[in-house]
């Protein structure tokens, strides 16, 4: 297991293959990254590597930030930051740069992102329920999720019942998609990746299939 990348999301857009076929694809901006620190076993319980992207300068940043960078004594102050666990042998020297030129075409990554945030939404839009009958005595429900427990036994509801509320807006993890291709500072993904058009997601080597 080697560190990921933390991507901007541009938008989507479709490209062409030799073969005319064409792909729906996700444009990611990659920054240059720049590993700052290790966490390590000994005094932190576990090995991690955390990396800063999006250089700043110095008054953009709050004061605890400022005190942060400033004591790794890097002389450099970053937007992002973003820990990687990695196995102690695997953590990237400190100092080392690097952006998306460590992804190649047709690998496989898993992209984790925060989801658009949707607000209260019912049971129809939240689960894709089916609605009550549109005729034979039913008035005014017609969108409501029906029946929520049981009689007298359990008498109570379940834990994790799917009903209406609060919709997206929650951490999303995408596994096994195609880097479709690398242009200079620019990710290329086939299909989706969770998140509006600005946000950052987390790429990383895809952890449940074997990159060819």
């Amino acid at each position: 297991m080697r560190s990921g990348l933390l991507g901007k999301k541009l938008g989507m857009t479709r490209v062409f293959s030799d073969g005319a076929r064409q792909f729906a694809v996700t444009v990611l901006k990659i920054e240059k990254h720049c590993v700052l620190s290790h966490k390590t076993l000994e005094s932190h319980g576990y090995d991690a590597a955390v990396v800063g992207t999006v250089e700043t300068v110095e008054n953009k940043i709050n004061k605890p930030m400022q005190g942060y960078f400033k004591s790794l004594g890097c002389g450099k102050f970053f937007r992002q930051l973003k820990e990687f666990r990695l196995d102690g042998a695997d953590l990237p020297a400190i100092g080392t740069s690097y952006g998306a030129e460590i992804f190649e075409p047709g690998q496989l990554v898993d992209v984790a992102g925060v989801s658009i945030g949707k607000g209260f939404a019912g049971g129809i839009k939240r689960h894709n329920f089916g609605g009550l009958r549109a005729s034979h005595g039913v008035s005014v429900s017609h969108r409501s999720h029906g029946s929520t427990g049981n009689r007298e036994d359990p008498g109570k509801v379940f834990k994790g019942k799917r009903m209406a509320g609060h919709m997206g807006n929650e951490m999303v993890t995408l596994q096994n998609l195609v880097v479709h291709g690398v242009e200079g500072d620019l990710l290329l993904i086939r299909g989706g990746v969770p998140g509006p058009e600005g946000s950052y997601v987390v790429i990383r080597d895809a952890v449940k299939k074997r990159n060819k």
